[in-house]
């Protein structure tokens, strides 16, 4: 498994803020812009307003491993930018899933299975 190509530097969160589409559900908002690059590449923020660091950690972790374990159903080429809000912070692990699926879902960003 190959690791998941990160968004860091701070123009391209800009970019992606200000150009792309964007999708809200109770638990994050996902923004997302094409890329040209013929494969995903996610950037997760996390807010000091939703706890201290082995929190904000803890939530950072939950929301790349989804993204990981889902990437093979988006449709490839796209930025994203996952922003945690305060309820992923109690929120289980299925639900922050269903969550992401469904606002990705939203986006059209999910492929269509055969």
């Amino acid at each position: 498994m190959k690791r998941t190509t990160t968004v860091k530097e701070n123009y391209e969160f800009r970019r992606i803020y200000a150009k792309g589409r964007s999708g809200v559900s109770p638990y994050l908002v996902v923004y997302v812009r094409p890329n040209r690059r013929g494969h995903n590449r996610l950037g997760v923020t996390v807010s000091t307003k939703l706890g201290h660091a082995v929190v904000r950690n803890r939530v950072r972790r939950r929301l790349r491993e989804i993204f990981r374990l889902n990437q093979g159903g988006l449709a490839q080429g796209y930025d994203m930018i996952l922003v945690a809000r305060t309820r992923a912070v109690g929120a289980e692990y299925r639900e922050l899933e269903r969550a992401f699926l469904n606002v990705c879902g939203k986006l059209g960003l999910r492929e269509k299975k055969p």
